[in-house]
C-alpha cells in the first residue's frame, strides 16, 4: 500500500497549488482543475532544471504550495491534542516548516517522474458543513490502473485550503499521526527531538517504500 501511496500522492501536490478566493464548494472543484493544469505546464517547462537542481525544485514546490496547505491545522492534527497542547508556538511553527519540507523532499522525485498520466476531477463536490468540503479525483497511472483520491478542504478567510488527503483508502492524516506517535515513543517523549528529526523520520518511510 505504501508503494501506491508514493506513486499517487504527487497528485495531491498537483491539485492544491493555488486555491484562489472561492465562495462555494463548486468553486473549489474548478480551482482544482485549473491549478492542476497550470502546475503541469510549469513542470513541463522546467523539468530539466528541476532534475539538475532538486533544491530549487523543493523550493519552488514550497513557494507554490505554502499558501494553500493548511499547515497549521495539519501540524496540530499530526501532533494530536495530546502533544500540540504541550508545544510552544515556536515548536508548532518549527514542526510546520519541517513537515512541509519533508513532503517536498519525500514526493519531489515522484512528481518529476509524472508523465501525462490521466487525471479526472469528479463533478460532484460533497459539502461537509459550511466551511468544509470533499473533492474527489481519479488518477490513472501509466499501466491504466485507476486510483481514487479524496481531498478534505477547509475554507479559511474565504480561501480553500487542503487539510487532509485519502489516496486509494490510505488516510495520510492518520499515517502521519501514527508516525509522530511512534517517534515520540522512540524518543522518550522528547518533543524537540521528534520535531528536529521529523524530516529524517519521513525519509526512512520513503526508503522503506522504495525497498518494498
Amino acid at each position: 500500500m505504501l508503494g501506491i501511496l508514493r506513486n499517487t500522492l504527487l497528485i495531491t501536490l498537483l491539485a492544491f497549488t493555488s486555491f484562489s478566493m472561492a465562495s462555494t464548494v463548486d468553486d473549489a472543484r474548478k480551482v482544482v482543475e485549473q491549478t492542476t493544469e497550470a502546475l503541469l505546464s510549469d513542470l513541463q517547462v522546467n523539468r530539466t532544471l528541476y532534475r539538475n537542481d532538486p533544491a530549487a525544485f523543493y523550493n519552488a514546490m514550497d513557494n507554490i504550495l505554502g499558501g494553500v496547505v493548511d499547515a497549521d491545522g495539519i501540524a496540530r492534527s499530526v501532533m494530536t491534542v495530546r502533544y500540540s497542547r504541550r508545544a510552544t508556538p515556536e515548536q508548532i511553527e518549527r514542526f510546520k516548516e519541517n513537515f512541509k519540507r519533508s513532503l517536498m523532499q519525500f514526493y519531489g522525485n515522484a512528481l518529476l517522474e509524472y508523465d501525462n498520466q490521466g487525471i479526472r476531477v469528479l463533478p460532484e463536490v460533497k459539502a461537509q458543513g459550511k466551511d468544509r468540503a470533499e473533492v474527489r479525483m481519479e488518477v490513472t497511472d501509466n499501466k491504466g490502473v485507476i486510483y481514487p483520491v479524496s481531498y478534505t478542504m477547509v475554507r479559511l478567510d474565504n480561501q480553500w485550503r487542503m487539510r487532509n488527503v485519502i489516496i486509494n483508502g490510505i488516510n495520510l492524516g492518520k499515517l502521519f499521526r501514527d508516525q509522530f506517535a511512534e517517534a515520540m515513543q522512540r524518543n522518550a517523549q522528547d518533543l524537540n527531538r521528534v520535531i528536529d528529526n521529523w524530516v529524517e523520520t519521513v525519509a526512512r518511510t520513503r526508503a522503506a517504500q522504495e525497498d518494498a
